[in-house]
């Protein structure tokens, strides 16, 4: 065993109100000039719909992820050959357009415009060229199925809906969306890192916090390229490529991410998890139907004395492993499994899970035009979604519908108990039986509702503590036997530094 530690995070759908505080919040902090107008590192998009930039989910657009090559696996669109051919015209890139042209108003014309018999207005002016533009396109223009032809009716995730199923989605009466927030996943076998040829791209090797050393990117953007959550971003005016960096710097301090605590819906977790290196290999090599048992038994139980072992002779901190027993991430992914990546069939194995949502459940509407909404219990069963099953799968379990049933079966398990012990107005055989459907013990239910429901700040974020006395020495004593003092000062600074 080669056993590591993670910062992962958990998303949990059905508690994403849209709000975008966690978009503003991380914008405010970490774009603050020019250039990085249209890189949103947190992002909140509804879902069905195509998505930012446009698409993204479409790897015969953008060629992002990895591509299983008989027992080996290779990057879709980057690499040396592939790089090396796009070196000076990459057309796998998102445009510009893709994405938004940024603009800005130009207000000074409401007070310089000559006297007349119009209303003077206010121009949309782009950021990059200066010259007035018509706006064709926003951050999250399709928020709430607002422009439904041009984006919900373009989501890449119908491509297994047949075209009646697909139609059914838009009726008035089973019309549905949910939100869906994203952020750069720090994958375990991450592409962004694999495609640059620079080697601007690296794992922390502490937390597995995926940065760019800014220093060495040479604007390569074949992160762009490779990244097929498209979450590597190119600066049009430093020239550089950016991303997010998980709030690195507040970690370090004790503080969750902006993002996350700025949540209005508290619906982020962040934690440590356990994970085999040794096991990355095959998880990305692993056959679609395998791949997500084989992403979940990478990650280790953090009470099992060998691992524990094997973690603190890679150097973990006990401190660190300690937050691994405590981490909700491992609780929701692991202990509950209720949890799930996003689109793991792009084998980078994100350490970004989702809770999927569990949408309203369907009306119906017979041969003669009535409208019906009732259903035989309180809770409708999930075969009523109104989102199809395979849609979810799309998303969550690369196709496997049996997998997104079972996580939404057990929480609804959880609904009906929580129901049954707070109101006692359902039977209770509907209860027992949804129980053990899922195998889900009172105790355990109990235990997913209070983290989904009454966690508090600490127990969402289980942050550990950052171990800065180790890398400063590592870094004197690098310094030492180059016969120099680091940190590019003539003398050695000061541990209170």
């Amino acid at each position: 065993m080669d056993i590591r530690s993670q910062v992962s995070m958990v998303f949990h759908l059905d508690k994403c109100i849209g709000c975008h505080t966690c978009s503003v919040a991380c914008k405010n902090i970490w774009t603050d000039r020019r250039g990085a107008e249209y890189m949103w590192w947190n992002n909140v998009e509804t879902k069905p719909g195509t998505g930012y930039p446009t698409k993204w989910e479409d790897q015969e657009i953008y060629k992002g992820g990895w591509e299983k090559n008989g027992n080996s696996v290779s990057l879709k669109g980057a690499g040396k050959l592939k790089g090396l051919k796009n070196i000076f015209h990459n057309p796998h890139l998102p445009l510009l357009e893709d994405y938004y042209v940024p603009w800005a108003y130009k207000y000074q014309d409401l007070f310089t415009a000559p006297e007349g018999d119009d209303q003077p207005t206010a121009r949309a002016v782009s950021l990059i060229t200066g010259e007035p533009i018509e706006i064709q396109s926003g951050p999250n223009w399709d928020d709430d199925l607002s422009g439904t032809p041009d984006y919900a009716r373009n989501d890449v995730n119908f491509k297994n809906l047949t075209e009646a199923e697909q139609e059914s989605m838009f009726q008035l009466e089973r019309m549905t969306f949910h939100y869906l927030p994203r952020i750069c996943n720090h994958c375990l076998n991450p592409a962004c890192v694999a495609s640059c040829p620079s080697g601007a791209l690296y794992k922390r090797g502490e937390d597995g916090v995926v940065l760019i050393n800014q220093n060495r990117c040479r604007a390569w953007r074949m992160c762009v390229t490779a990244c097929p959550y498209k979450k590597s971003y190119f600066n049009w005016n430093t020239g550089k490529s950016e991303k997010c960096i998980l709030c690195y710097p507040r970690l370090e301090s004790g503080q969750a991410p902006a993002c996350m605590h700025s949540c209005v819906g508290r619906i982020r977790y962040l934690g440590v998890m356990l994970y085999d290196a040794d096991k990355i290999e095959g998880v990305a090599n692993a056959d679609e139907k395998n791949l997500i048992d084989s992403q979940l038994d990478i990650y280790v139980d953090p009470n099992d004395p060998e691992v524990i072992k094997s973690a603190q002779s890679n150097g973990v901190p006990d401190s660190t492993i300690t937050a691994a027993q405590n981490s909700p991430v491992y609780k929701f992914v692991k202990e509950w499994g209720i949890a799930l990546p996003l689109h793991p069939e792009f084998r980078t194995i994100p350490n970004l899970f989702y809770v999927p949502p569990m949408l309203p459940a369907m009306a119906s509407v017979d041969s003669e035009g009535t409208y019906n909404t009732t259903s035989e219990s309180l809770f409708a069963g999930i075969e009523k979604s109104r989102l199809p099953m395979k849609y979810l799968a799309s998303l969550f379990s690369a196709g496997d519908e049996d997998r997104v049933r079972n996580v939404l079966k057990k929480l609804l398990a959880v609904k009906l108990h929580r129901r049954g012990t707070t109101v006692g107005d359902l039977n209770d055989d509907e209860i027992t039986n949804a129980m053990k459907d899922v195998g889900l013990s009172p105790d355990m239910a109990n235990a997913i509702f209070r983290l989904t429901s009454l966690a508090t700040f600490d127990e969402r974020f289980v942050i550990p503590p950052a171990h800065r006395e180790e890398s400063i020495e590592m870094l004197e004593a690098t310094a030492d036997a180059k016969g120099e003092t680091g940190f590019g000062f003539k003398e050695k600074p000061a541990r209170g530094l």
